[in-house]
């Protein structure tokens, strides 16, 4: 069977002049067809090659989506959303032409309701944006991803991040969203009370979406006190078995850990060469604990007391927040230390999240299949929620290793799905994963999605070509 890029890339059809007109008189300056913006628009951290949109449009509001949208229905042309570009699986790659939305200029900060404990902002914000909007109100906002996404595409793909552990994902932080739909009409889901029980959950329906039902254009967000104490460790481990064991044993017995990571040795090795630091090359977990004085020595005290039972040694803390901040700094940047391991390489990763009981299992099965490889490869991830990363660094133009990275990839993946698991557990489908959903989900559930796809977007038009095939 052709893979799903070729396919949709098949299906690319010119943007028509009428269209192109009707966009640079209503939009002026701000839409664009100029090679260079439309590379930059066709690019992400993807294996995939550029896929440039054939148009650019630079939204400042919720009407400029509108019209857009309801330009491109018109002529029956493609539209992608854009945010920070820091997609993984190809998810903005304009496989079938079109326009691409910028919603980059959209990033005001539109309510911060601090006794309700919620926000509300445009999709071009940014998560740092938004944790330096709240910070003099005593709040944080949780959810981060290594890069400084968008929380528009943050809800598009329903990210997480090392925080997932204790405060969940984008799916439990979302209360409410402004989308415009395939017709260019502007729905507003959700409000900001913590619950209800009225009609359809279309707030959770667009969660997820990765722009195949419509544009997200705001959104409104739990936010969380900052802990009275907050303290982090490192821990080495003779082994990777080790170390997730620890991990289990730690979320069994109902540690509130706010993060656990896992780093392999040479993810370690990546990490010290591009952030300068010192960690022992081992298999290592970070942790952070948050709560009061007395809850975050307690927490930390019964990790590292079952730590110790899986051989974990230098148990080391960092209290300050300068510490702290470096060391996750450092975490958060790992991919792209990976990446200068091997210059001028592209990296095919995985994301794959089992139950905690298979964890271990899962985990070792990986690290056994990328031992095979002739390449530089890593394992890393938010393994509290049962949740790791596996990263081949390729030449892309090298047709042999990206064949071999695609088996060990698919290798990694069926090996989750096979212990109850999923293909992805927070980059998203996009291009990379189709093949994988429709072993997942199955032929019923694939069918109710395009049922609902097709319900919502008749003309196949918002961001073609993701998620499975229509």
């Amino acid at each position: 069977m052709n893979h799903p890029y070729a396919v949709a890339q098949a299906l690319r059809r010119p943007l028509p002049d009428s269209l192109a007109s009707a966009l640079r008189a209503h939009f002026g300056e701000r839409f664009s067809t100029a090679r260079a913006v439309c590379e930059h628009h066709g690019r992400d951290e993807s294996p995939f090659p550029v896929t440039p949109p054939d148009a650019v449009v630079y939204a400042e509001s919720t009407d400029d989506v509108a019209a857009a949208v309801a330009l491109c229905r018109a002529h029956k042309v493609p539209v992608i959303p854009y945010g920070a570009g820091s997609s993984l699986e190809g998810h903005l790659l304009a496989v079938q032409g079109g326009v691409s939305i910028d919603v980059s200029r959209m990033n005001a900060v539109v309510s911060i309701n601090a006794e309700d404990l919620t926000a509300t902002v445009q999709a071009g914000v940014t998560r740092k944006q938004l944790n330096e909007a709240i910070r003099s109100e005593g709040l944080f906002f949780p959810i981060d991803p290594g890069a400084d996404a968008s929380l528009g595409g943050m809800s598009a793909t329903r990210a997480s991040g090392t925080n997932a552990v204790r405060y969940g994902t984008m799916r439990e932080n979302v209360l409410g969203l402004t989308v415009v739909s395939s017709d260019g009409k502007v729905l507003r889901t959700g409000s900001r009370a913590k619950k209800s029980s009225a009609g359809y959950d279309l707030t959770r329906l667009f969660v997820g979406s990765e722009g195949t039902l419509g544009v997200i254009t705001e959104v409104t967000v739990k936010l969380y006190p900052v802990p009275e104490a907050m303290s982090a460790a490192v821990v080495n481990f003779p082994s990777l078995e080790a170390a997730v064991r620890t991990v289990i044993q730690t979320i069994q017995l109902g540690v509130p850990i706010a993060r656990s990571e896992y780093l392999c040795e040479n993810t370690i090795r990546a990490v010290n060469a591009a952030s300068k630091l010192g960690l022992r090359e081992q298999h290592t977990l970070f942790f952070e604990f948050h709560g009061s004085e007395a809850g975050v020595r307690e927490q930390a005290e019964t990790v590292q007391a079952l730590a110790a039972e899986h051989g974990g040694q230098d148990f080391e803390w960092a209290t300050r927040p300068e510490d702290r901040n470096r060391l996750w700094d450092a975490r958060h940047k790992a991919y792209f230390s990976c990446l200068q391991v091997r210059p001028g390489c592209r990296a095919i990763s995985t994301d794959t999240c089992v139950p905690i009981s298979r964890l271990a299992d899962s985990i070792s099965g990986a690290r056994r299949i990328l031992d095979t490889a002739s390449f530089p490869t890593m394992l890393l991830g938010h393994v509290g929620d049962g949740n790791f990363h596996a990263v081949a660094l390729i030449d892309a133009d090298d047709a042999t290793e990206v064949a071999e990275a695609e088996r060990l990839n698919d290798e990694i993946v069926r090996l989750a799905l096979s212990m109850d698991g999923t293909c992805t557990g927070e980059h998203g489908v996009g291009l990379h994963k189709i093949g994988f959903l429709e072993e997942e989900a199955g032929d019923d559930a694939l069918d109710l999605m395009r049922r609902i796809k097709r319900a919502l977007d008749p003309d196949d038009i918002m961001n073609p070509g993701k998620i499975f095939r229509v």
